[in-house]
């Protein structure tokens, strides 16, 4: 039996991508009978207990663990001279490609820690052939150290069920600057269409609401879902992601999907979504038309792509990488 330590302090710090990675993931682990997991965690999601993690926790403290046969750290922060053979998972590197969305302590912190840390990882989980291709040119991470194992979605995120009335356009994400919000509203108001926006305050002085334009903040899994259900489309105009996890849910829901092309979240709908150019709100405007025109046919292809994803099958490749990284 492996015995394997997860870091599981992103749970205090948020609800969005990562935080939904490890409870599914999570749930899946601890029902095999060749594994035995324990968790590890640092401090609650304020500012000082952030800083204390970066600084101290996650470099000098987490890679201690002697209880482990393989400690995995389900972001690119983590210990820089692990004692057992450690696995990370990364999400995107945004912070590297887009350091101008990002608050000054993450962006100086994560080019000077986060190669480091990959380079002291045994194997890196890319959660996209994209993500996988930017470790390998932004940070000469070797190929051969990368296995892509993709998210999943829940199974609160089904088609059926009850849907939100009224016609408007659903967008969901932190409010962030890379979510790309202010130009989406902007298409929602030249298309003549309402938008919802689903999500946690973030950062950069992002604030959407007002002239046809709903900020609903954080929601229930439950009443996301009904959303989805419910919406013309949902649009995802992100200009990074590493994968896209709202794109996956719109999809298991029964909703056209618009998003950006030539990013992960392409690779995700793998053709069943309208893919715009998210930097020209004229186009997501297009988009969400074209959406709307074609949705019987992106949401019979959205709903077969979604199928693919299960979180057993993530946890299937996960256990694969740990087996991996002891040997």
């Amino acid at each position: 039996m492996i015995r394997a330590a997860i870091d599981v302090s992103p749970l205090v710090q948020t609800r969005a991508g990562t935080a939904r990675y490890l409870k599914g993931l999570l749930r899946e682990l601890r029902r095999r009978d060749d594994l035995e997991v324990t968790t590890r965690s640092f401090g609650r999601g304020d500012r000082l207990s952030t800083l204390t993690r970066d600084a101290v926790w996650y470099p000098f403290v987490l890679g201690r663990e002697r209880a482990a046969d393989v400690l995995h750290c389900p972001t690119y922060r983590g210990p820089l001279r692990p004692r057992p053979p450690l696995v990370v998972t990364v999400h995107d590197l945004a912070v590297l490609r887009h350091p101008e969305t990002f608050n000054r302590w993450t962006r100086t912190y994560s080019p000077r820690v986060v190669p480091r840390v990959l380079q002291a990882a045994r194997r890196v989980i890319a959660v996209s052939e994209f993500t996988r291709r930017e470790l390998v040119e932004l940070l000469d991470v070797p190929d051969e150290k990368i296995r892509v194992v993709a998210n999943a979605v829940e199974d609160e995120f089904t088609r059926e069920g009850p849907s939100a009335e009224g016609e408007y356009v659903l967008a969901v994400g932190t409010l962030e600057p890379r979510k790309n919000l202010d130009r989406l509203v902007e298409a929602a108001r030249s298309a003549h269409v309402e938008l919802r926006v689903v999500g946690a305050r973030g950062w950069g002085g992002v604030e959407v609401g007002g002239n046809g334009v709903r900020w609903l903040g954080e929601v229930t899994d439950t009443e996301l879902a009904r959303l989805y259900r419910g919406a013309l489309c949902v649009a995802y105009p992100s200009l990074y992601e590493g994968f896209g996890i709202p794109v996956l849910e719109a999809m298991a829901c029964g909703a056209p999907v618009v998003t950006t092309r030539g990013t992960a979240m392409e690779e995700v709908a793998d053709g069943a979504a309208v893919l715009v150019d998210a930097h020209d709100p004229a186009e997501i405007a297009a988009g969400i038309e074209r959406a709307a025109a074609d949705r019987d046919r992106l949401v019979a292809r959205g709903l077969e792509r979604a199928r693919a994803f299960r979180w057993d099958t993530v946890a299937d490749a996960t256990v694969a990488v740990y087996k991996e990284a002891i040997a």
